[in-house]
């Protein structure tokens, strides 16, 4: 069964429970418990089948096992709740889900449906303690990390907000925390979400971020045939210190020559975001120094347009300059794309997510 895990790269209090979350077992695991209860091994995929691929909210839901197991389930786990605590729906179809989890931490996820896809934005950490600048998240500091059930519930959860016939095609874990400061869970909502008895998601289908946790990424990639998308936000040292503080961690040659030597850098691109901050790291000197340092990697940028927040210290780059950006871009090889802000509306666009003790807060404005 699962015992404690170790903290990883922020130090990150365990939520106690009286009951154990289900969903944060693997299929090991949970066969394990299976067989001790006198059970043969298979009932685990049954069990997980159930889960993942019909969402089950209890064990009394589960027909097809045996009565003795299902109570034996009912006596040691729990399935956590998959009930939003508030949806907000903005005029452009996205919907953010505010979550309460069992200890009443709160966090956030958003449905953006765009172009014949519909991508969920997962958060992996109530909170964030990158401290960057641009990121309404890290206004809240770090609550504490995410388990993989909790990780793994809000796709579960979103699943039931979706409309008729829509469907849930690429997960962006790119929500509230920095994903790679809770490896591990990450690492076995990651196992479930692809794996044949789990979600069986491609994944292709699966985009991690980071702002450039260094040893972490070189060991996702190592594990997961997922894609990288690497926060950027600025091409000298002084700048990204600045607003992204982990760069006084991992500066900017050693990250860039990390993501070189990376497996994924020879097959794919890797994404590097890049939040466009009016007179801070928008000029077109900016620009070209970012094409130089990418030239040597199969690179694609998304130029994003900063989203306001209350208190933030920055504006938006106007369009005009983004655009003119980004045709140096062209110009030095490297793709380009301007990320067009969903949910604005609702406080759900890119760094603004920001979970409240209160419901209403998640609501649309006016």
């Amino acid at each position: 069964m699962i015992g404690v895990i170790v903290a990883d790269e922020t130090a990150a209090r365990e939520v106690p429970r009286a009951l154990s979350d289900i969903r944060d077992l693997a299929l090991g695991e949970l066969e394990q418990f299976v067989v001790e209860a006198g059970e043969r091994a298979f009932r685990a995929r049954q069990i997980m089948a159930w889960l993942w691929r019909r969402g089950a909210e209890s064990f009394a839901a589960m027909r097809d096992l045996p009565a003795p197991l299902r109570e034996r389930l009912a006596a040691r786990f729990t399935i956590g709740s998959g009930a939003p605590a508030h949806v907000a729906r903005s005029t452009d179809g996205t919907r953010k889900l505010l979550i309460r989890l069992g200890d009443a931490e709160e966090i956030e996820s958003v449905i953006i449906p765009t172009d014949g896809r519909t991508t969920l934005c997962v958060s992996s950490q109530a909170g964030c303690a990158m401290a960057c600048e641009f990121c309404a998240t890290a206004r809240m500091g770090l609550h504490r990390n995410l388990a993989p059930g909790e990780i793994l519930g809000q796709i579960i959860a979103a699943r039931r907000e979706l409309f008729a016939g829509e469907t849930l095609t690429n997960y962006v874990f790119m929500g509230m925390g920095e994903p790679l400061a809770n490896y591990e869970r990450l690492k076995r909502a990651l196992a479930t979400m692809i794996a044949p008895w789990g979600m069986g998601v491609s994944p292709r289908r699966i985009t991690v971020s980071t702002v450039g946790l260094v040893p972490a990424m070189e060991r996702l990639l190592a594990e997961f045939a997922v894609n990288l998308a690497v926060s950027l936000h600025a091409t000298t040292d002084e700048v990204r210190d600045r607003i992204a503080p982990i760069n006084r961690r991992y500066p900017l040659r050693a990250l860039i020559d990390a993501c070189a030597g990376l497996p994924i850098a020879r097959r794919r691109r890797i994404t590097f975001e890049y939040v466009m901050l009016e007179d801070v790291n928008d000029s077109s000197e900016d620009a070209r120094r970012l094409a130089r340092m990418l030239a040597p990697l199969r690179a694609k940028v998304n130029l994003i347009f900063f989203n306001p927040f209350p208190g933030a210290a920055f504006t938006p780059s106007p369009r005009a300059r983004v655009e003119a950006f980004q045709a140096i871009l062209h110009r030095g090889n490297l793709t380009a794309t301007l990320r067009e802000s969903r949910g604005r509306d609702i406080a759900a666009a890119c760094g603004q997510l920001y979970a409240e003790r209160n419901p209403a807060a998640a609501a649309p404005p006016g």
